[in-house]
């Protein structure tokens, strides 16, 4: 049997696109799927957003463990293991489970007529062989792009979560919050709990979820929280409240209305999977999550953050703000050339003191030029430095800082990945 690493070797080069490539669609998942015989077994949530999609699933994943269920979680994409995508009870799967679900899906790929998966494809349909064969309890799947045509869309949701909508992956999903906002409601399904944590959902979103007949609940408007001094509330459906909750232990902003979307989901399904108090406080608050505003301890102050997106960049700005005074701010980036570049670091005008700028050596990866152009088109103020990779830029910034500074890097998975194994000895 291949080791885990020949087949995550193999993954990359079933398909002409590899890795990094995108083929949205769902008759070739179709295919393999049925060739599996794979039947839904337990209640299934299906995240789809543009950005605080993995916060959810984390959320969901640690408040279902201490309830006392065994959950099976599917993210992506991952930072520097593979096996962060796949989860049970919060633990990365072993290797031998993994491979004998990748041999699974290789036998079907064959039998269904030598259909060629795509990377997320094929590792969307091991991670389901993986939660049938651990009996999991509760499934969560986090969309990997848009909703409708994603592969984890050939499973249907009991509950579909769409945690909020902006442009991004504007080639594939179009380039308006309509477009994108249907490609995202293509989640939903009929008579099933739809939840919108956007609090200006698109038209589109509403009229699909509506045609559809989905069971749509918009933060705000069918629940929400209400925040208190050192705790919150959560609103629900006919009048119900869940008071004296402790604030979500993620760090940034937009995770108290993930926290709410969360509570929401847990409420719809809790005639199927009824989840005590005890285990909403301590779920809120027994959450760690790489990469999304994460704070490395020591001098300087180092954050890492995935966003990658006006959006994204414009929650990791106001967190920022909310960190207090630094002597200097540097800033390591590297981002996909398919990106917003310039939308996205526009909302850091004047917060950056010193721009390291690295070149992505990956399918879509920008040129480090690329960036140091948006920031002086844009007037962003700050030195600017180009560097090959996010390893240069890293080092560089490392032998800069002082105690009194912070090092900020984000742009991208692929950046905040390079700079965590740089930073391995110091964490």
């Amino acid at each position: 049997m291949k080791s885990l690493t020949e087949w995550l070797a193999h993954l990359e080069n079933l398909h002409p696109k590899g890795q990094g490539g995108i083929e949205l669609g769902l008759d070739r998942v179709s295919r393999v799927k049925a060739e599996l015989r794979q039947t839904q077994h337990c209640p299934l949530i299906v995240v789809g957003g543009t950005n605080g999609k993995g916060s959810t699933c984390a959320y969901l994943e640690a408040i279902y463990t201490h309830a006392g269920y065994r959950v099976g979680c599917y993210t992506s994409p991952h930072l520097l293991d593979y096996k962060e995508r796949v989860r049970v009870d919060r633990e990365f799967i072993d290797d031998a489970s993994l491979c004998r679900a990748f041999a699974k899906v290789e036998v079907a790929c064959q039998s269904a007529g030598k259909v060629a998966l795509t990377y997320f494809e094929f590792g969307t349909l091991a991670a389901w062989e993986v939660f049938a064969a651990c009996q999991v309890e509760v499934i969560i799947l986090e969309v990997g792009l848009g909703g409708r045509l994603d592969a984890v869309n050939v499973y249907d949701a009991d509950c579909a979560v769409v945690t909020g909508i902006a442009l991004d992956h504007t080639d594939w999903l179009g380039s308006t919050r309509e477009a994108i906002g249907f490609e995202k409601a293509g989640i939903y399904r009929s008579g099933k709990p739809a939840l919108c944590a956007d609090p200006k959902p698109p038209q589109s979103l509403l009229s699909h979820a509506a045609a559809i007949g989905a069971d749509l609940q918009l933060i705000g408007r069918d629940y929400g929280a209400i925040e208190n001094e050192g705790a919150w509330t959560f609103r629900g459906r006919r009048d119900q409240r869940l008071e004296g909750l402790p604030g979500p232990c993620l760090h940034g902003v937009g995770h108290m209305g993930n926290a709410a979307t969360v509570l929401a989901a847990i409420d719809v399904l809790k005639a199927q999977r009824p989840v005590p108090l005890e285990a909403i406080q301590r779920g809120l608050t027994d959450v760690a999550l790489p990469g999304r505003f994460q704070i490395v301890p020591g001098r300087p102050v180092v954050v890492l953050d995935v966003a990658h997106n006006p959006q994204a960049v414009a929650g990791l700005a106001a967190s920022l703000d909310m960190m207090g005074s630094f002597a200097r701010t540097f800033a390591v980036v590297g981002m996909l050339a398919d990106k917003d570049i310039s939308g996205a670091l526009a909302t850091l005008v004047g917060k950056i003191d010193v721009w390291l700028l690295a070149r992505l050596d990956v399918p879509r990866g920008a040129a480090a030029e690329t960036l140091a152009t948006a920031v002086n088109e844009g007037r962003l103020g700050g030195k600017v430095e180009c560097f090959a990779s996010p390893t240069e830029a890293w080092s560089h910034a490392a032998k800069l800082a002082g105690e009194d500074d912070r090092i900020l890097v984000f742009g991208s998975f692929y950046t905040v990945a390079a700079v965590m194994r740089a930073l391995k000895p110091r964490a």
